[in-house]
């Protein structure tokens, strides 16, 4: 069977081939009857346009992809990626483009940006990949990072970390905490925060700030920076550890919630109650934070808005590409709930 052409299509309809093209590509610009009508026709003779083919003459492809740095199945573990992409999505939607999840293409992500047919990136949280942004340069689309380090000439979008693990520091050290256990995001350095960039050296900074105030440091005796992956295993590994050793802090400050979820099922099972015998704050604010029992105390970041604000930018550059590069920092703030309380100083 010969294969049936955009001109059969206008042939059938009785319109210019054009009118074919807007029907597929831009059919608000067609009449109600005019649309209906060539849509029976191609859903009649079973065609559909090749979108290879269309992309080719526009040089578009409808679509923005976020450029992850681990594979999908563990950066879907952390429900902070889902709330970010609600943003996005809200933007995308609105203005008929569509979403790709690009994670690395077998362990590598520059062959992710080279083969992925997008018409822009977001980037999540690559500073330590500074190869990563030369490809992403020479590809020539637009990009925005996301939780990365302001660069030059590069639009960024940031929460103000800092100023949130400043917050939470300082809350458990105004409540009397002395000994605190702070559970950080796997960075690849084993705990040797003078190496962090990016999100983890500005939370680093924010909690170092608070202790300076308090005459005390990330190596004073009695607070402890230990690693562990970014999900719930990765918390519930983390609070299992710390148990088993001599020292037990009266207070875990964790850098995601989805980290202090995990504290909450391990200290279940070491018969600990959270907050009488330990006190517990995260960062984030995930939608489960305040459903917890107790419900946890934490950092509120504004993801959604997060979200909208990066692929907003986005696409202001994919349709501008002069425009200069704004670098957007959003503000954070503690949220008090059940899980933190002031130490027991009778203990």
């Amino acid at each position: 069977m010969a294969k049936i052409t955009i001109s059969e299509i206008a042939r059938r309809a009785g319109v210019s081939k054009t009118a074919v093209s807007f029907a597929f590509n831009y059919p608000e610009r067609l009449s109600e009857e005019t649309l209906s009508r060539i849509l029976a026709v191609a859903d009649e003779v079973g065609y559909a346009p090749d979108p290879v083919a269309s992309n080719l003459k526009t040089r578009r492809t409808g679509c923005i992809g976020i450029l992850v740095p681990q594979p999908l199945p563990i950066m879907t573990r952390n429900p902070y990626l889902l709330t970010f992409i609600e943003g996005v999505g809200e933007v995308c939607h609105e203005s008929g483009m569509s979403v790709m999840l690009v994670p690395p293409l077998k362990g590598n992500l520059r062959r992710a940006i080279v083969r992925a047919a997008v018409d822009g990136f977001l980037t999540l949280g690559l500073e330590t990949f500074r190869g990563t942004m030369v490809v992403l340069q020479q590809r020539g689309v637009p990009f925005v990072m996301v939780d990365s380090d302001p660069t030059p000439d590069i639009p960024c979008v940031n929460i103000d970390d800092e100023a949130g693990a400043y917050a939470a520091m300082a809350y458990a050290l105004r409540l009397g905490h002395r000994q605190i256990a702070i559970l950080g995001i796997r960075s690849g350095h084993h705990g040797d925060y003078h190496k962090y960039a990016g999100t983890l050296q500005r939370r680093v900074a924010g909690y170092a700030r608070a202790l300076g105030e308090y005459g005390l440091s990330l190596d004073t005796p009695g607070i402890h920076l230990l690693e562990c992956e970014c999900d719930t295993a990765g918390g519930y590994e983390g609070m299992q550890t710390l148990w088993q050793s001599r020292w037990h802090p009266t207070a875990i400050v964790a850098m995601a919630d989805v980290i202090a979820i995990g504290v909450m099922q391990a200290a279940r099972e070491l018969g600990l109650r959270i907050p009488d015998d330990l006190s517990l704050i995260g960062y984030d604010d995930l939608e489960a934070s305040s459903l917890t029992c107790p419900a946890l105390t934490t950092i509120r970041q504004p993801t959604v808005e997060k979200g909208r604000v990066a692929a907003q930018l986005l696409l202001r550059h994919i349709e501008e590409r002069s425009l200069a590069a704004e670098h957007i920092v959003l503000p954070v703030e503690l949220v008090e709930r059940e899980s933190f309380r002031p130490v027991d100083v009778t203990s």
